[in-house]
């Protein structure tokens, strides 16, 4: 591909506060050079006891000390990478590579099913092409109450696959869309919500 035909997948843009964060973090590093210049220049010289105690507070300091620097060295430059989701398929065209997406789940009680199956429904109607898009569900509960949820949601998903690609839904959640989306006089859009509240009374989903 050219570069001159180049476009970025994302945009980075960096955090704001930066320079505030950057005077704590000076001002932190200081006083850490103070304790340890503390520390060596009062060196106990009395009983075993007190050498023990200073060994102790000093490698205990020394610990804090590291482990603040690999925190502050990870946060120095944040940045945000904001996608650009339509210019995936400009770049590679038909190339796109296959894509595996495993949903977890194990506690039908922590993790509802209607939870489980609005996150794989929401999936799988992603904006990519189907034959290269792989969902697996993966229940370390062996729920009977979520397997036959995602029976529902299978049937559910003939209707409301081709609604998200027809309308170009977003958020692709049912639950999320229908929570947030304002209701048009349309029978079509009517339906698909009355199929997901029939699914939904029958305590499945």
């Amino acid at each position: 591909m050219a570069k001159s035909n180049y476009v970025p997948l994302f945009k980075t843009k960096q955090v704001r506060g930066r320079i505030f964060f950057r005077c704590i973090a000076a001002s932190i590093f200081l006083g850490i050079c103070f304790i340890v210049m503390y520390r060596v220049m009062f060196f106990p010289v009395g009983g075993k006891a007190e050498r023990w105690t200073w060994i102790g507070l000093f490698l205990s300091e020394l610990w804090f000390c590291i482990y603040w620097f690999f925190t502050t060295v990870s946060r120095w430059n944040s940045v945000y990478r904001l996608p650009y989701i339509d210019r995936l398929s400009q770049r590679f065209g038909k190339e796109l590579p296959g894509i595996d997406i495993f949903v977890c789940t194990a506690d039908p009680l922590m993790e509802p099913p209607s939870m489980v199956v609005n996150t794989v429904l929401s999936v799988m109607a992603y904006d990519y092409p189907p034959e290269k898009l792989s969902i697996y569900l993966s229940d370390d509960g062996g729920s009977d109450l979520t397997f036959y949820a995602m029976l529902e949601a299978a049937n559910f998903s003939k209707t409301w696959l081709p609604f998200c690609k027809k309308l170009e839904v977003e958020p692709t959640s049912p639950e999320a869309y229908f929570r947030t989306a304002s209701e048009p006089v349309n029978a079509e859009w009517l339906s698909v919500k009355v199929n997901l509240i029939l699914i939904s009374c029958t305590h499945i989903v």
